[in-house]
């Protein structure tokens, strides 16, 4: 499909009487979908079995006489009062054992098996009602899965799923017990039934104890999305099933729900992201009002993975925001640059949230493309440019294959924040850290699941930070003729969260014989120079074998090593170190770069490479060898400003 706009609405907020209205302007401004009901059961549905459907039914007339195709969201998450009423154990329950309460959002328990079929009940009723509509566009399955922490319950629901769980998976007690390590403190365990969940204890956990709690609250995640997308794929096996994910949020395996997904969307909010991120102060306050120029890149090509390939933004930040500590007015332009930056990723349809700005509740002061009197807020204008230079460019084609390949791994984020070893070290900053070092070159990278079973026409592949080892990336590995970096930390456990037989990071000698004998982490703040540059913070290993030292530190201990074309990186670096290992990659590896000024990032889509610029800044670009010309924009970008450059070649 052409890439298009979308939007969010919300029919039940507004008199009947705006609707005709907001159809007619939503198709002026050049929107074609609009996202309706994902939170809406309590119109639905006002009491258990009063069905009130006929609203939504007209609000999809509306839109569809006006040309735009409806998504519809089931309302699972946010269940209606008297939900709570008839299932009461359906609440979540925190670490600390207290049970959730209702009057906000996705206050729901997924290991909640009566709750699931709640939504499934509800997903059958909206699929059997609206699946013949004419505006049907697509559907949405819940809304933000595990958004405000909600993915983990230590709840007796969570705790009989997991018992049955780990049954499944050891199939006897021994297993279990030889796989937690359990000898260790005397916590061996009889039968199944013994296991409780990992909280309210004096200290730690075992970590694999803790870690398949997080493995088995991941797979509940997944469940409670299969049955639904099984309903809505048996009404209607010619339309979408999606689900909008979020930025840094790594609670749950989205790979594997992906599974039971045909477009994975994600919401994309760069300011409030940027303000809640792990980047310095300084960082935060050149960036303040465009967000950071790699976080949404690095989802945008992360969801697409997710998504086999097929990506939308389900919520584009419009303006300013309600939920970060402070909410910045975006730079004029940034909406516009935010959408064509998804699109360049392969976005199929990028979907502002929301029409109008809600004059009430928890999000009134979240800015929509209209405001609450129904003028034009700023982001309406640049949705209208956006539409209209869509239609003028023509842009289509998908992205097609990377030099440059990362793995990014939901279990290694479990495992590090379950035993950091060094406060700080996180498997996602390790990626989203050389993710950067890459685009600041001019290269597109795509992102991969640790699944992968080979690298076959990529330059340069990245596996930073990983847990373990799976049979198919380690294969991948071995029968891969470009370069290979690895480490920090790869392979230094099994999936059990045991220390390997042969050490981290767990490779035969063929490949790289090297050896972590020792590991040296670093408190916040404190910082070991490397010669030529940079400096390792965090996390150190000193590592015996006869892999050749490319860099060293002022201590005389290796920071990269290689054997081949195999690279294994030692220590966390700083963005100075991660750029100069990045570019002593790319030199290696003879793949060609583009010298872009700071603030500055592109990615090829088709026969164009899209343009973007995150600096305050008026910047100039210099042309690639393989540019014939500029469709929008020119050699000079302003700050906010976008540039597509007609390539000879189908990128």
């Amino acid at each position: 499909m052409k890439p298009c706009l979308g939007v969010c609405y919300y029919p039940e907020h507004w008199p009947e009487s705006f609707w005709e209205s907001d159809a007619m302007r939503m198709a002026e401004v050049g929107i074609r979908f609009v996202r309706i009901g994902e939170f809406a059961w309590s119109r639905l549905e006002p009491t258990a079995g009063n069905l009130q459907l006929d609203w939504m039914i007209r609000a999809m007339d509306v839109l569809g006489r006006h040309g735009l195709k409806v998504i519809v969201g089931t309302p699972t998450a946010t269940p209606p009062r008297w939900m709570i009423d008839k299932h009461p154990d359906m609440l979540a329950v925190d670490r600390e054992g207290r049970s959730k309460g209702f009057g906000s959002r996705r206050h729901y328990d997924f290991s909640h098996l009566g709750y699931r079929e709640e939504g499934a009940r509800i997903t059958r009723i909206l699929a059997e009602a609206l699946g013949d509509h004419p505006a049907l566009g697509g559907w949405q399955t819940d809304n933000e899965y595990g958004c405000h922490g909600t993915t983990y319950s230590y709840s007796s629901a969570a705790q009989d799923g997991f018992r049955k769980w780990l049954a499944e998976r050891y199939e006897n007690i021994g297993a279990l017990n030889q796989a937690w390590g359990t000898v260790f403190w005397s916590m061996e365990y009889n039968n199944f039934d013994q296991i409780e969940l990992p909280n309210l204890l004096v200290c730690d956990a075992a970590p694999a104890h803790e870690l398949d709690f997080r493995r088995y609250s991941s797979d509940q995640v997944a469940a409670f999305n299969a049955v639904q997308y099984e309903i809505l794929k048996a009404r209607r096996p010619d339309l979408p099933v999606i689900h909008n994910f979020m930025s840094r949020y790594s609670e749950f395996d989205h790979y594997k729900l992906g599974e039971t997904l045909d477009i994975a969307s994600w919401d994309s909010y760069p300011i409030g992201h940027l303000a809640g991120s792990d980047e310095t102060a300084e960082h935060k306050a050149l960036y303040m009002r465009q967000g950071d120029p790699d976080n949404a890149a690095f989802h945008h090509d992360l969801y697409r993975s997710v998504g086999h390939g097929r990506m939308w933004i389900m919520e584009q930040q419009p303006g300013p925001v309600n939920w970060a500590a402070a909410n910045p007015d975006p730079l004029p332009g940034m909406a516009r640059l935010w959408a064509w930056e998804a699109f360049a990723h392969g976005a199929e349809v990028v979907s502002y949230f929301r029409w109008r700005q809600a004059p009430f509740a928890q999000e009134q002061m979240h800015a929509g493309l209209v405001r609450p009197d129904s003028e034009p807020a700023p982001a309406y204008g640049e949705a209208s440019q956006v539409a209209r230079e869509l239609a003028e460019i023509g842009l289509e084609g998908t992205v097609s294959q990377s030099r440059i390949a990362l793995i990014y791994d939901y279990e290694s984020e479990w495992a590090w924040e379950v035993q950091p070893q060094a406060a700080g070290f996180k498997h996602g900053n390790h990626v989203r850290e050389l993710y950067s070092a890459f685009r600041k070159r001019g290269l597109d990278v795509d992102v991969l699941p640790p699944s992968t079973s080979s690298f076959t026409g990529y330059d340069i592949v990245a596996i930073p930070a990983l847990l373990a080892w799976t049979d198919e990336l380690r294969d991948a590995v071995a029968n891969f003729d470009g370069h290979v970096l690895i480490g920090p930390r790869t392979g230094s456990k099994t999936e059990h969260f045991a220390i390997p037989d042969r050490l981290g990071p767990d490779l035969p000698q063929n490949l790289l014989d090297a050896k972590v004998a020792r590991v040296d982490s670093l408190p916040a703040g404190v910082e070991v120079a490397v010669k030529g540059g940079g400096a390792a913070r965090l996390w150190r290993e000193k590592v015996e074998g006869s892999a050749k030292v490319v860099m060293e530190d002022v201590e005389g201990v290796p920071v990269l090593l290689s054997q081949g074309k195999l690279f294994y990186l030692t220590a966390s670096g700083d963005k100075a170190l991660v750029q100069r290992v990045a570019d002593y990659l790319i030199a290696e590896a003879d793949t060609p770069t583009l010298a872009l000024p700071a603030g500055v990032r592109c990615r090829v889509r088709g026969q164009y490479r899209i343009y973007v610029n995150y600096g305050t800044g008026t910047q100039t670009l210099t042309p690639a060898q393989d540019e014939i010309g500029y469709v929008l924009g020119g050699a000079t970008i302003p700050a906010a400003g976008v540039s597509v450059a007609q390539c000879a070649r189908a990128g």
